[in-house]
């Protein structure tokens, strides 16, 4: 299945006030595996920046001011995320200002129903505790030490590793994986194969066995291959 992990940066808390996005990070994954494919797009929010968010994620207005405008960069978005659930952290936050930036252009908002909402998956399986992403980090062991800002793409890369491990799905990739690690030591001989519950149908013809075993033959007593013939049946004379 493909989900989209999707994070974003913002002016401020609220865009019923005149906030506006400002950047948009999003990271393809496929049955909970990272698939390579990640989109990435600055934006100019034409305002200015308050201090707050830039001490958040440091996109300052100089920089944002030569970036496209919303409108210029929306086809691309909605072509990436196409019709895949969106994984996201406080996802009412994000998509709260995505629907107001598309509402502003008159264009479709996204439907609360494509939404996975990782902090409340989290609030489940840990409540009681913070679950912030930094947080999630820390508890899964997934190293977040170049983080010293926000920033949509490395948030949205570092939630994909989170949500693996929220929704147990790094648990069953690493059964996989010991499952393979089974089979490679088992075809080594240092443990029992696993047996097909109906053999295979023999390939080699009785005449091309014939030919093989007298060709054994003429290897003299010490060949190795007479370690591998099959042991003869006595047979009863009396029945």
């Amino acid at each position: 299945m493909r989900e989209i992990v999707l994070d974003t940066e913002t002016t401020g808390l609220d865009p019923l006030r005149g906030d506006r996005l400002v950047e948009i990070g999003c990271v393809e994954i496929f049955n909970r595996m990272p698939t390579g494919q990640t989109y990435h797009v600055y934006i100019n929010p034409e305002r200015d920046m308050p201090a707050e968010a830039f001490a958040v994620h440091g996109l300052s207005a100089e920089f944002l001011s030569t970036k496209p405008l919303f409108h210029e960069v929306v086809d691309a978005f909605l072509e990436f995320i196409g019709d895949a659930p969106l994984v996201i952290h406080n996802a009412s936050f994000d998509i709260s200002f995505i629907n107001a930036e598309l509402d502003r252009i008159k264009r479709a908002a996204i439907p609360r129903e494509r939404l996975v909402d990782t902090l409340l998956l989290a609030r489940r399986k840990h409540p009681g505790v913070s679950n912030r992403l930094d947080d999630l980090c820390s508890r899964y062991s997934i190293d977040n030490s170049h983080r010293t800002k926000h920033g949509a793409l490395l948030d949205s890369e570092l939630l994909a590793e989170v949500y693996v491990d929220l929704v147990g799905a790094r648990q069953s990739q690493l059964l996989l994986a010991s499952d393979a690690r089974d089979i490679r030591v088992n075809a080594a001989g240092d443990a029992p194969r696993r047996q097909r519950t109906v053999p295979l149908a023999p390939r080699v013809s009785d005449a091309e066995r014939e030919a093989h075993l007298a060709f054994i033959a003429t290897l003299g007593d010490k060949a190795i291959w007479n370690e591998f013939l099959p042991v003869p049946v006595a047979v009863n004379p009396a029945g």
